[in-house]
């Protein structure tokens, strides 16, 4: 097939998802295309089957805000027609979908269905402003196919957006291998000492990740426990949390990384992970963790229930309870039996529920279903 996946650049998880995907369909013999207006930054033209076309934007005075959708359609339509696109993928309502749906009216007679994915924030808060609701449902009802990363997505965006459209649940996914082949390396204790348990939040430190948590949390248990905390990641809600860590006084114990495109050399050799979101439509970086063999303490919302498997692999929390959190959190740290089986069980879980092989399999007849194929 030929392929077009449109996405955002950027470190979260959609993103993320996106241009594994990409490198793993052109891997199994597809011509993919990839639209964005900057270079995904996991992307690896390790394959010959794999293009990638930049969305420039305009900017004209008259314009006061750059018409960024109206680009993204165009260049979805330039693409499509001279590299005879089978279908364009999608990853986020807004404006990817509806961008999608009015390229596919401009190509005509020439055919191209469009899939959308959803990830969560363009449906819980985007999709859910006034301001943008009619225009992320057109862009859903109009789809040819139409996929949620989470049961909890699927639901929520039903019953949000008042529709009755089919959505398949495709969850994430990860490539086993790639954790196997980090185990070579430090990982994690790069920035630790050897008597420093190690703990990690990976996100993109918007409000609804809840990172002065995440400080909260560490802070109990660095009192009980010798500990470091890793966070991975950047974003509006950093210089906040920095401050709050200096207002704490316990900056000499947490280490602040950025953003690292391969997150399995911090994950690999870590303790625990955390996770006390606000709301998780899927987890990616839980799934990430447990892929690594480490524990995860998070909140039970959204699709992180469907992810994490409580007193197996992780604890779920009420959302706001550092005090559990941190009592959960010393329950592991304390007993490296328990947590060494804990991240063994997740290793087993996401490798057997969660195989790149398998959803990447389940995308292709998403594809197919839509282009009548099957």
């Amino acid at each position: 097939m030929k392929i077009g996946i449109s996405c955002y650049p950027t470190f979260g998880g959609s993103g993320i998802v996106a241009t594994e995907l990409a490198m793993a369909l052109a891997s199994g013999g597809d011509e993919v295309h990839v639209i964005s207006y900057a270079l995904p930054s996991r992307l690896s033209f390790i394959n010959a089957n794999l293009f990638y076309h930049e969305v420039v934007v305009p900017h004209y005075p008259l314009f006061e805000y750059p018409p960024y959708s109206l680009a993204l359609a165009t260049q979805i339509v330039e693409v499509a027609r001279h590299q005879r696109l089978d279908l364009i993928h999608v990853h986020y309502a807004v404006p990817n979908a509806v961008s999608a749906v009015l390229a596919r009216e401009m190509l005509q007679p020439q055919p191209l269905k469009v899939v959308t994915t959803l990830h969560g924030t363009d449906i819980t808060l985007v999709g859910n402003d006034p301001n943008y609701l009619e225009t992320t449902r057109f862009g859903i009802v109009r789809s040819d196919e139409v996929t949620a990363v989470s049961a909890a997505l699927r639901e929520a965006t039903q019953k949000q957006l008042g529709i009755g459209t089919p959505i398949e649940v495709v969850p994430n996914f990860i490539d086993p291998d790639r954790f196997e082949l980090a185990k070579a390396q430090n990982g994690a204790r790069r920035w630790g000492t050897p008597e420093e348990k190690l703990l990690v939040h990976i996100s993109n430190f918007r409000p609804v990740k809840r990172v002065l948590d995440v400080v909260e949390i560490f802070h109990r248990v660095h009192r009980e426990v010798p500990s470091r905390l890793l966070l991975v990641g950047d974003g509006p809600e950093r210089p906040k949390v920095e401050q709050h860590c200096r207002d704490s006084g316990i900056c000499h114990a947490i280490t602040f990384i950025g953003n690292l495109p391969l997150v399995e050399e911090v994950l690999v050799g870590a303790d625990l992970f955390l996770l006390p979101s606000e709301t998780e439509s899927f987890g990616l970086a839980a799934l990430e963790a447990l892929s690594c063999e480490v524990p995860v303490i998070a909140t039970a919302v959204g699709g992180l229930p469907e992810v994490v498997r409580h007193g197996e692999n992780g604890f779920l929390l009420p959302v706001g309870d550092v005090e559990a959190m941190a009592k959960a959190a010393l329950e592991l740290l304390g007993d490296d039996d328990m947590r060494r089986r804990f991240g063994r069980a997740g290793r087993r879980w996401v490798v057997d529920q969660f195989d790149q092989q398998t959803i990447v399999e389940k995308y292709r007849r998403v594809y197919r279903r839509a282009l009548d194929l099957d």
